[in-house]
């Protein structure tokens, strides 16, 4: 069994090959680790492995873990990134915890995120979630609505707007997962183009089924998990 490290080079490698391949520069999509309900201890395995970036989900289990790395590893550089869906009455501790934010998909929750943002921090990096598969059991917005939230988004001082997330259906055919990653990438394309003064840079989508579709799509940023950390346990969720 490998351990957190040699699963991180392993994918590391694996994004590297991708991205020679698809003739992009190297380093030029990050791993962002899907942490949710691991343990502190396979986090920080994790990062004295030298990553950086790491997802959460529920949003009590990343504000603990947040502050329990701020409490004993105060020196470690880790980012924190909020990939799950918002629910109005946790926004505050999204807004407090978290300095990205992956999923917002209305007006609402961008003004709670940016009023509850507690003074002296950055403003938080966020990526508008689109809906590019249509499913209703999925959290996003449509695509024409992406215009006016972008909108305001840039119009608030406490975020920073920094690109696109979906979640496309899970398919294992190839050209399915490229149709469905290339929609998200022309959508930041014209979205650019609307806000030429927006540094939208960033395109979070890609897990481990779909990486290679996602990153010759123009992925910068690939949401890994269970290849690092292994299986989850969900019996302790919140």
């Amino acid at each position: 069994m490998n351990s957190i490290q040699q699963n991180i080079e392993q994918i590391t490698s694996q994004i590297e090959a991708i991205q020679k391949k698809c003739g992009r520069p190297r380093d030029s999509v990050q791993l962002l680790a899907v942490s949710k309900t691991k343990p502190v201890e396979a986090i920080l395995e994790a990062a004295n492995a030298g990553q950086v970036a790491f997802g959460e989900n529920y949003v009590q289990e990343g504000a603990d873990k947040v502050a329990y790395f701020n409490d004993h590893y105060p020196n470690l550089p880790l980012e924190w990134h909020f990939i799950g869906p918002i629910q109005s009455n946790k926004s505050r501790h999204v807004a407090g915890n978290f300095d990205w934010v992956h999923t917002v998909d209305r007006d609402k929750i961008a003004q709670r995120l940016n009023d509850q943002r507690p003074e002296g921090l950055p403003p938080i990096q966020v990526l508008i979630q689109v809906n590019t598969s249509g499913e209703s059991s999925k959290s996003g917005t449509s695509d024409s609505d992406i215009f006016e939230l972008a909108a305001l988004i840039s119009s608030l001082p406490n975020l920073t707007l920094r690109g696109l997330m979906s979640i496309p259906a899970n398919v294992s055919d190839y050209q399915s997962q490229l149709v469905a990653f290339k929609q998200l990438a022309e959508l930041k394309d014209k979205l650019a183009a609307r806000y030429p003064e927006l540094n939208l840079d960033t395109l979070s989508m890609g897990m481990s089924g779909d990486m290679q579709a996602a990153i010759e799509a123009g992925s910068t940023m690939v949401r890994i998990g269970t290849a690092i950390f292994g299986a989850r346990d969900y019996s302790n969720k919140n």
